[in-house]
């Protein structure tokens, strides 16, 4: 018989688990081997090699369950194979981090005892710090679209209602504009395009961005903004997002969709898939929902898609010429396309994270997680 190992390059068919305790017995086996193998004296070599050992995109066994048994397991027992995988993937990660942690730490004792100068006085010991978790999000996000000819602008926090709503074509009584949904200043202008508020989008920059410079306008515009939602597992009254506007002749929605095809892929991986829906925006026409498939089960269905194989991501669409009238440029030479990504679902989405307001509450023990 093959060692558990070898068994995760079996088709499932082959491995004669006729009942969810014997393929709970098989992960469970798989979970006990890689513990005995992370136990190995700690280098960065042994570290590394068991990462793409265990987890590596190409021939790990992580890569081979999913090609191998989940993909090919019949509809009744794919439940059960995708249960155990999502249970097997958050061990293995958190034996590859705590590994490699060792092995950093190891590295670092034998450079002291090399280089120590004895002193007799003990010094000071200053924790080093790392990124938050959204600040990380959002350089993927900068050298994903940087990679592609997007500049990163950014915009006041506080703006006036022309630049929040007119100019992206969002008329005075649009229910957005509310004081239900919106943060107005009490001492400030509070009706007319004068009104100043914090900025529920950053999609002023888009009008900004435009009446500043002639195309060709390729940017992605970060930063925080507020509504009036109340706080819970998936809401905040500040969030982050990340805007993204691309203006110039001849631009068609091929070229959006590639694009955002493009993020997916990158941000997710390659194996990502992605379609597109429907919807209505102001300041894009055509509009749509922009879906990407699953990247937790692969699109068969689980718990973190609703069990559809698809999660939705954001809103975008080509950018409506009537926004054009508010910046002076020419309807019918210049096309282009805008999209707006929540940073923090990214997040939450991409690290397994079910609660929005753990990004806020600086819990050092949730922010070790992600050095």
């Amino acid at each position: 018989m093959p060692d558990v190992i070898e068994k995760t390059r079996l088709p499932f068919a082959q491995l004669e688990c006729s009942s969810e305790e014997q393929l709970h017995a098989l992960f469970h086996e798989l979970s006990q081997l890689a513990a005995r193998e992370a136990e190995a004296p700690p280098t960065p070599e042994t570290a590394e090699k068991f990462r793409i050992r265990w987890l590596g995109r190409q021939d790990s066994v992580i890569s081979r369950i999913t090609a191998n048994w989940l993909k090919p397991a019949p509809p009744d027992a794919k439940k059960w194979v995708g249960q155990q995988l999502n249970r097997l993937r958050p061990i293995l990660e958190d034996l590859a981090a705590k590994s490699k942690k060792l092995a950093e730490s190891a590295a670092l004792e034998t450079a002291a005892a090399r280089d120590t100068l004895d002193l007799s006085l003990p010094g000071i010991t200053r924790p080093l710090g790392t990124q938050h978790l959204v600040r990380q999000t959002y350089e993927e996000l900068y050298r994903i679209f940087g990679s592609i000819g997007f500049s990163v602008v950014e915009g006041p926090e506080i703006e006036t209602a022309y630049y929040n709503f007119e100019a992206l074509n969002i008329p005075e009584h649009h229910p957005a504009r509310d004081n239900m949904d919106t943060f107005y200043f009490e001492n400030l202008p509070r009706s007319g395009a004068q009104a100043c508020l914090l900025r529920t989008h950053t999609s002023p920059m888009q009008a900004r961005t435009m009446q500043a410079q002639q195309p060709p306008v390729r940017i992605v515009v970060p930063g925080k903004v507020y509504r009036r939602d109340n706080p819970d597992a998936t809401h905040s009254f500040v969030f982050h997002q990340l805007e993204g506007l691309a203006v110039d002749t001849d631009i068609t929605f091929c070229d959006f969709k590639g694009t955002i095809e493009y993020f997916a892929k990158e941000f997710f991986g390659p194996q990502t898939r992605v379609r597109l829906r429907p919807s209505y925006f102001p300041f894009t026409e055509p509009s749509a929902e922009f879906d990407a498939s699953c990247h937790v089960c692969g699109g068969s269905g689980c718990r973190t898609c609703k069990q559809s194989g698809w999660i939705e991501m954001f809103g975008a669409g080509m950018v409506n010429p009537a926004v054009y009238g508010f910046v002076n440029y020419d309807a019918k030479r210049y096309s282009g396309f805008a999209f707006g990504l929540g940073v923090d679902r990214l997040a939450m989405l991409k690290y397994g994270i079910d609660d929005l307001q753990q990004f806020f509450r600086n819990d050092v023990r949730f922010l070790q997680q992600f050095p």
